[in-house]
């Protein structure tokens, strides 16, 4: 596990070593189940191990540690419960996103929508799947702002985040981002013409993108997942 212990005068050592470490469990450098050693991360950083136990926590708030008492630290496995649980979240709120984006979206909402399905494009012309995963969140938060909801995206992007590993996975394995980018197409399209029901159909279709990526990854990295679920 490389650390690169560089920390900012304008962010706490907690803040540092939290969004260093959020970033490896991100984007799969370190894998379900890997195990991270608290005495490990503070000699790298050079700290005391509060502010490295501080950070495990707020990880752990996230599901992405598992902590417990008298055994090793490890990346959280995948939860097919806290899967459904999150599904069941940004359904509710992406439908009520969408029907208030295609309400409200004008001419400066379809110039941001154009814009964000052209800089997809050209990640995916580019082969960035790590330039594709940012601008899928942009794309979301542009959604909510049309819909004059500009709070409703903290919301989706904390259930976002928990699957996030998954839909790496998916890109990297599957190679999706066609896919994903033409769903994105058709909900901009829709909600430029105010079609809120197509906007809503295509978005839930969008979601459930992710199913097979599921199956697919609890088929071939079954220890990936929670043993109980599996």
């Amino acid at each position: 596990m490389a650390l690169t212990p560089q920390l900012s005068e304008r962010r706490t050592t907690v803040d540092t070593i939290f969004e260093h470490l959020h970033d490896e469990i991100v984007s799969l450098r370190l894998l379900p189940g890997d195990k991270i050693s608290e005495a490990e991360v503070a000699s790298q950083f050079g700290v005391s191990r509060q502010p490295v136990r501080d950070a495990f926590s707020r990880l752990a708030n996230q599901d992405l540690l598992l902590i417990r008492p008298q055994r090793a630290t490890e990346v959280k496995r995948f939860s097919t419960r806290e899967i459904e649980k999150s599904r069941f979240v940004r359904t509710a709120i992406e439908t009520e996103v969408l029907r208030r984006a295609s309400l409200h979206c004008d001419e400066q909402g379809a110039a941001l929508l154009d814009a964000a399905i052209k800089a997809q494009n050209l990640a995916l012309a580019n082969g960035q799947v790590d330039a594709f995963s940012a601008l899928d969140y942009e794309f979301h938060r542009t959604l909510c702002i049309i819909a004059r909801a500009d709070f409703a995206f903290e919301v989706i992007m904390d259930e976002k985040s928990k699957v996030d590993r998954l839909c790496i996975l998916g890109l990297s394995k599957e190679t999706r981002m066609p896919e994903l980018i033409e769903d994105h197409r058709k909900i901009a399209n829709a909600v430029k013409a105010h079609d809120a029901d197509t906007a809503v159909k295509v978005g839930m279709i969008h979601l459930g993108r992710l199913d097979e990526t599921i199956e697919l990854i609890s088929a071939t990295n079954a220890n990936y997942f929670e043993k109980s679920e599996t």
